[in-house]
Order: structure tokens, then C-alpha cells, then sequence
């Protein structure tokens, strides 16, 4: 978690160098990075989606590389952890921790919970499919599929100053594989942010934690 991100890059070389890593790595074969995104392809699955219809972030990231040549330049910010999220093969999601209502969850979905997103240009207000892996709050979906498509509502954007970043892994990425990935990504966020203050937790199957 980032709080009081005010951006400042006098020198942005870090997040140009490690941009410039992840468009060099997403065209070629690496089997430190497949092998985990193979593992959200068959969790995908296993709820119901296609992964290969809607793939988990990282993968759609990679794929965009891959047909485009280079990573999309929305924010210094975002940026930064979208091409951590490509160099690595670990979904990476930012969300406005002020816009949340309430506290961060992830459950599986009724079928009755709003989504915003936009379609065609326009927003519209959608709905997860019951049994989908969904992140949410007080106010509905903040993010489908698991990691595939972040809402509107919690958004990133350049007027924020308290962000919730999620890193994860499944099997084949051990914990002191993400630690280090985390520490990449904190590196960065330093050098953008040099004033901003940032909490950590590791959440897993025998933990229990909340965002505060």
C-alpha cells in the first residue's frame, strides 16, 4: 500500500530501464515466466472462464507486447507496475485505496453484483458470472475474473494519493520470488514517489489479513 504518492521524476531511468526489460523479455520464451502464468490459465479454468479468451492480467499484458511491440504509457505509476507485471509473469493490480468503500475482499461471485466499465466508449454497468473469482467492496466489483479487468470506480488515475497494490502467485512462484519482485516494484515506486510512505503484507493460505 503507497500513501501520499505525490509523483516527482526528475529522473524516471529506473521505470525507462525496467520498461525496456519487460518489451525485451515478452519476445522471448522464458520458463520462469510461463510456468506461472500456465498456473492462473488452468485456476481460470477451473471457475469457468477461457483463459484464453479472457486471460489474467499479466498474460493479457504479455500478449499486448507481443502484437504491439511495446507497453501502453498510461502514468508514471501504473507504468511501473505493468511492466513489473510483464518482466516477471505476476498479475499486478492498482487500485485508488480512497475510492474504496469499505474494506477490499475477495469472494466468489452471486451473479448480482455491479461492475462499471466501458464499452464502446461509454459506461455500463455489468455483471460477474456466478462462481466467478471476483475482488470487490461495499460497492460492488472492483475488479472481475480474479485479476482479468479492473472497474472505473477505483481506478488509478494522477490524482492519487493513496494506492492498494496486489501482487499474485500462484504454485510455481515461490514467496522469495515475489519478495524480490515486490522490492522491484517498491524501487520504483520510491524513485517516482520519493515522499511517499509504503506498507507491506504477505496474505496466503495460512494467514488472515485486512488492508487498514
Amino acid at each position: 500500500m503507497v500513501r501520499n504518492a505525490e509523483i516527482d521524476v526528475p529522473d524516471a531511468q529506473a521505470l525507462n530501464d525496467t520498461i525496456a526489460a519487460a518489451e525485451q523479455a515478452a519476445l522471448r520464451d522464458d520458463a520462469q515466466k510461463d510456468a506461472p502464468l500456465a498456473a492462473w490459465a488452468v485456476a481460470y479454468e477451473a471457475f469457468g472462464t477461457k483463459a484464453n479468451r479472457t486471460p489474467c492480467s499479466a498474460a493479457a499484458l504479455l500478449k499486448r507486447v507481443r502484437k504491439h511491440g511495446s507497453l501502453p504509457r498510461i502514468s508514471p505509476l501504473v507504468d511501473a507496475y505493468n511492466a513489473v507485471s510483464v518482466l516477471y509473469g505476476v498479475p499486478i493490480g492498482g487500485e485508488d485505496l480512497d475510492l474504496y468503500q469499505g474494506v477490499p475482499r475477495l469472494l466468489i461471485a452471486k451473479g448480482a453484483e455491479p461492475f462499471d466499465t466501458i464499452e464502446q466508449g461509454e459506461m455500463v454497468t455489468e455483471h460477474p458470472e456466478p462462481g466467478e473469482v471476483i475482488l470487490c467492496d461495499d460497492g460492488g466489483v472492483t475488479c472481475r475474473r480474479w485479476n482479468w479487468r479492473q472497474g472505473r470506480r477505483t481506478m488509478v488515475t494522477v490524482d492519487t494519493r493513496a494506492m492498494w497494490l496486489v501482487l499474485e502467485a500462484l504454485g510455481p512462484m515461490s514467496a522469495k520470488q515475489m519478495t524480490a519482485i515486490g522490492e522491484h516494484l517498491m524501487g520504483l515506486i520510491q524513485a517516482l514517489c520519493p515522499g511517499a510512505r509504503i506498507e507491506t503484507a504477505r496474505i496466503d493460505e495460512s494467514t488472515t489479513s485486512r488492508v487498514p
